[in-house]
């Protein structure tokens, strides 16, 4: 066995393994941590297979911020999960229906997967070229689907704006800045001469 075969079951088995503690551990607060865990090894994998790209994408943008974002939601949402589990039994039957399904359906897909003779042979080469994934990634992205990339930017702008629209609700108590007033404030407006009597003071 080879040391990238090695690493290659190591990282694999240590991913199902973080995966399936996700759904089995009680505490919230643990499954986020081992969903973490579970995106390294797949950022592992990634590296094994040349795509260090993909892998610093996984470890920068979702452990680095999705699931760190996860895991202060959970801990200062403070969640009682004991109740959101109270009609676990409920839904039991159908629950188990469609993983029974689903699982027949895998075991299917893997009796009947086959490799096809000679595919390969027909597998294109790789390009002879120095340069790296991240740098051709870059530069197809910028330049072949610029367009795409722009326009995928301004939709999530869009899905943004909106979502802060949607849920952002003002209050009728509170005082707010009136810029449009401050700005056509004059003198008169702005400004009280008060006269005080001599050892009165201000009332």
């Amino acid at each position: 066995m080879t040391l990238s075969a090695l690493f290659f079951y190591l990282f694999a088995g240590m991913c199902v393994a973080s995966a399936f503690m996700v759904i089995a551990v009680k505490n919230p607060v643990h499954a986020v941590l081992f969903l973490i865990l579970a995106f390294f090894n797949a950022a592992g994998l990634f590296v094994l297979l040349g795509a260090e790209f993909l892998a610093m994408i996984l470890v920068v943008v979702y452990v680095g911020a999705v699931m760190v974002l996860f895991l202060f939601v959970v801990m200062m949402l403070d969640v009682d999960f004991a109740v959101l589990r109270a009609g676990f039994l409920k839904y039991l039957p159908i629950g188990a229906t469609i993983g029974i399904v689903l699982l027949i359906e895998l075991i299917l897909v893997l009796l009947a997967w086959v490799t096809a003779p000679g595919i390969t042979a027909q597998a294109p080469a790789p390009p002879a070229s120095q340069m790296s994934n991240t740098v051709a990634l870059g530069q197809i992205l910028y330049t072949k689907y610029v367009y795409l990339f722009e326009a995928a930017g301004l939709i999530l702008l869009v899905a943004m704006i909106g979502a802060i629209v949607l849920t952002l609700h003002h209050k009728g108590d509170v005082k707010r800045q009136s810029v449009v007033s401050q700005v056509r404030r004059t003198r008169e407006t702005g400004v009280e001469v008060v006269e005080v009597e001599t050892g009165r003071g201000l009332t």
